[in-house]
């Protein structure tokens, strides 16, 4: 027996009852159909429905040869009525994304002739695929005309048109279909053969954002937020940039030229810091001429300090230099260099007993130990 589906009748249905009309266990906990539900069960890229069943935690929501199937927590028993609470804030929350996108997806098909070849609608964003390509400005005034529609708060129709009518009808749809075939239109926007839940009126989505629009294939992946999803975004933001012009004592609008001038006065740091450094390995190096094998342990040191100040100093001392830099607490970072001969069997070996990992060329190899500087001590002193 199909399920009767409250969900089209009403979208906006919280709470109803209904009878249990079987009750299974099985890996999804017990999955509890009834004659009747609100419960809105994943399809068409949206996700299944959540809430409370009588009493009980419904974590999922399927359909299965017309019956809805209601994931639920513990059984319920046959032939008992229950009610139902749908998990409105997350319904709605879909309900915005969903209707958003069919906008999105509406206006971006028909400026450039486009199909929509995938949506996800996820826990955390919009996923949009479309088999044509969309330029940053072009993404910029699609968002723009988005939320026009929103502004004029045109209605969401849901229609089931005569075939003869649907036949004439110009529509979205993934695939060919057939039988009663369920429309979904925003005048103007969309028009669309979909299963999901929308909101009355474009409205109720509140806003739209479109996050990025990365190559795909031959086409776009477009990522958005809609609604509460959109507003939270905009707030984040908001927040963070005035953190940022605080720090940066720059004003709020003026934060994007206050970070590139921090980037040149730190890339300027940064040339100074290594020109000092060589000078200090240069000194380091003279310390060292003719030593031999070498061990150093430095304070502070970068992946590229090190490998500069491993090269100068072995280089001088004409035999097996290693420095380490770091700290028994927090590991240490290491380069080592051979003015002759291969390194490399010296390497694995300091690996396998200081727990490193790394490597390199046959002279020269960088990487890192989780051995205390004492361990690292002898180690070299073990092996001359």
């Amino acid at each position: 027996m199909a399920t009767e589906k409250l969900y089209y009748t009403d979208a906006y249905l919280r709470s109803f009852t209904a009878r249990v009309v079987s009750c299974d266990e099985s890996k999804n906990g017990y999955d509890v159909v009834l004659d009747r539900s609100a419960f809105y069960p994943e399809g068409g890229g949206q996700p299944g429905d959540t809430g409370m069943l009588g009493g009980v935690r419904v974590t999922d929501t399927h359909e299965r040869g017309g019956e809805i199937v209601h994931y639920c927590a513990a059984p319920l028993e046959v032939g008992a009525e229950v009610g139902g609470e749908i998990d409105w804030a997350r319904r709605f929350d879909l309900m915005q994304q969903h209707s958003g996108e069919h906008i999105v997806s509406g206006l971006i098909c028909a400026r450039f002739g486009c199909d929509n070849v995938g949506f996800h609608l996820g826990a955390e964003s919009v996923v949009i695929d479309f088999n044509h390509p969309v330029q940053p400005g072009e993404l910029a005034e699609i968002e723009r005309a988005a939320n026009e529609v929103i502004w004029e708060n045109r209605p969401f129709e849901i229609s089931y048109p005569a075939p003869a009518a649907l036949e004439a009808l110009a529509y979205r749809s993934k695939k060919e279909l057939s039988g009663q075939v369920r429309i979904v239109e925003c005048p103007g926007a969309d028009c669309c053969a979909c299963c999901g839940t929308h909101v009355r009126s474009a409205g109720e989505v509140g806003v739209i954002r479109l996050l990025s629009a990365k190559p795909f294939r031959d086409g776009v992946r477009i990522e958005m937020l809609a609604g509460r999803r959109a507003y939270d975004y905009g707030s984040a933001v908001i927040g963070q940039n005035s953190r940022i012009s605080v720090l940066l004592s720059a004003k709020v609008g003026e934060t994007a030229a206050a970070v590139a001038r921090v980037q040149e006065e730190l890339a300027a740091a940064k040339y100074r810091v290594v020109g000092f450094e060589n000078r200090w390995f240069a000194a380091r190096a003279a310390e060292y001429a003719g030593a031999g094998n070498v061990l150093l342990f430095e304070e502070g040191l970068s992946p590229d300090a090190l490998r500069r100040c491993c090269e100068l100093v072995g280089e001088a001392c004409r035999g097996r230099c290693g420095v380490f830099s770091g700290s028994d607490a927090e590991g240490w970072k290491y380069a080592v260099r051979v003015s002759e001969g291969d390194l490399r069997d010296f390497v694995r070996a300091m690996n396998a007993a200081l727990s490193g990992r790394g490597g390199g060329k046959a002279n020269f190899a960088q990487g890192s130990v989780g051995a205390t500087r004492a361990e690292i001590e002898a180690f070299f002193a073990a092996n001359p």
